[in-house]
């Protein structure tokens, strides 16, 4: 008798209920800045999916992007906070801390689906993104922060907030045209709310 090889629906269902736990983390860096209703780690991975959509599939100089790549990294490059927690500079953990416990909840993950390949994709996608090697992992790194200003600067039109340490952490951060750009246009919008914003 053929053994059946189809997943593990218990395993499968444990590490869907750990992605559900994202719908509820809130984003540390919006709670300390005292933002009302602030976004999840699943809001901010939707969007910086969004956004990898954006990217193209090669650059003027020849040189070829696997977008699908950029989609899918986007969409679970901070998976592993389900788990490890969502960390920012100012919390009282160095970066070494930090990512020991990253890479401790993504080994989680990996044990929890067991045989299944996804697994191993989400280690590979995590690590590619951890190391910013590629030329994918370089667009996520972009994506990430600039979700991360387009959010602040979003609470700052809608709460009266005033959001500067998010910009100032990522000035001249960006690395591709595309996010430069973006980066560009969205700086550009929000300074003349600044400045004429009540002394």
């Amino acid at each position: 008798m053929e053994k059946d090889s189809s997943p593990d629906a218990k395993s499968l269902i444990e590490f869907l209920r750990i992605v559900g736990q994202l719908k509820k983390l809130k984003r540390t860096g919006w709670v300390r800045s005292g933002v009302q209703l602030p976004e999840s780690d699943s809001d901010h991975m939707h969007r910086a999916a969004i956004c990898a959509m954006l990217i193209p599939s090669s650059l003027p100089d020849g040189t070829r992007i696997d977008r699908d790549r950029c989609i899918r990294m986007a969409l679970t490059h901070d998976v592993c906070e389900a788990i490890a927690g969502d960390y920012t500079p100012e919390c009282s953990i160095t970066k070494e801390e930090k990512h020991i416990k990253e890479r401790d909840a993504m080994e989680e993950i990996r044990r929890i689906l067991g045989n299944n390949p996804v697994g191993d994709e989400l280690m590979e996608l995590w690590e590619e993104y951890e190391r910013g090697e590629t030329i994918e992992s370089r667009y996520v790194k972009d994506i990430d922060k600039f979700e991360m200003i387009l959010q602040a600067d979003e609470y700052e039109r809608d709460q009266d907030l005033k959001l500067d340490q998010f910009f100032d952490s990522t000035k001249e951060y960006f690395k591709t045209s595309l996010f430069q750009s973006l980066d560009t246009e969205l700086r550009s919008q929000r300074l003349p709310r600044l400045e004429n914003a009540p002394k």
